[in-house]
């Protein structure tokens, strides 16, 4: 190895060999360690170099031998060199600012041009209970109402002198049992009531509602009418359950009997 190959190594790392001496010093750089670690510390050296431009280094060095002159020079060029970075700061900062405001315009064109997707609430868990009473529902398929599986044991049955139709369902629980049951083919208006009859003889009111003119799965009304009692009774108790008329005079008289 020569001595101007290692002479190259800064020449090399500013970029002014020619071609032909690249080359040259590219093929001796590939087995001189020496070479490559020198050019690996001149890295830095390169990066600050390169924001020096030809005509500072031309001003350099006509005030060389003027120490005052040479001050002021300096102090103009840092002063550029600020202005410069000022200047590149704010380009930057511009920029940002319209690429944000151009990015919420998109967002906003873009949802603004399809219809807004209703809001979906996560259900927030709480502690179990048992519901009292819910609105009318559509004739059950299946065990379930809707399509939704009831749990629980589930029991139907038809009053052949009123007609009406419900279908309930079983649900064993720590208190007793809860009873979800379903009307249909009750007619108009009238007070009903829930009742259990336990084993014993024994009985208990255990719900009552209001019907409507229209009533409740009928031909003016089909949906059915979806309700939820409980009662201290455990179910081996009960012998049966049955949905009472109740008129002004608080007589009460059958509509539906469900043995058990």
């Amino acid at each position: 190895m020569s001595r101007p190959d290692h002479m190259d190594v800064a020449a090399y790392a500013l970029g002014v060999l020619d071609e032909q001496d690249t080359e040259r010093f590219e093929e001796h750089l590939a087995t001189c360690w020496a070479c490559a670690a020198e050019l690996e510390t001149m890295v830095p050296v390169v990066g600050l170099l390169s924001d020096i431009d030809g005509e500072t280094m031309m001003a350099l060095e006509q005030t060389a031998t003027d120490p005052a002159l040479l001050d002021r020079t300096l102090g103009a060029v840092r002063a550029d060199r600020r202005r410069t970075r000022f200047r590149q700061m704010l380009a930057t900062a511009a920029a940002v600012v319209v690429f944000g405001g151009l990015t919420g315009y998109g967002f906003v064109s873009v949802t603004d041009s399809e219809p807004s997707p209703g809001v979906l609430a996560e259900s927030t868990p709480s502690a179990p209970s048992d519901p009292t009473t819910s609105g009318p529902t559509a004739p059950p398929s299946g065990p379930g109402v809707g399509g939704t599986e009831e749990e629980g044991d589930q029991v139907e049955a038809t009053d052949p002198t009123t007609g009406v139709q419900t279908t309930m369902f079983l649900v064993k629980r720590e208190y007793g049992t809860r009873i979800n049951f379903i009307l249909r083919k009750l007619p108009g208006p009238r007070t009903c009531r829930l009742v259990v009859v336990r084993k014993n003889g024994s009985t208990e009111v255990v719900s009552s509602w209001s019907v409507p003119n229209e009533g409740y799965g009928t031909n003016t009304r089909p949906q059915g009418l979806e309700l939820s009692a409980s009662t201290s009774a455990l179910a081996e108790e009960i012998k049966q359950l049955q949905v009472q008329s109740v008129d002004a005079a608080g007589v009460a008289s059958p509509l539906v009997t469900v043995p058990l």
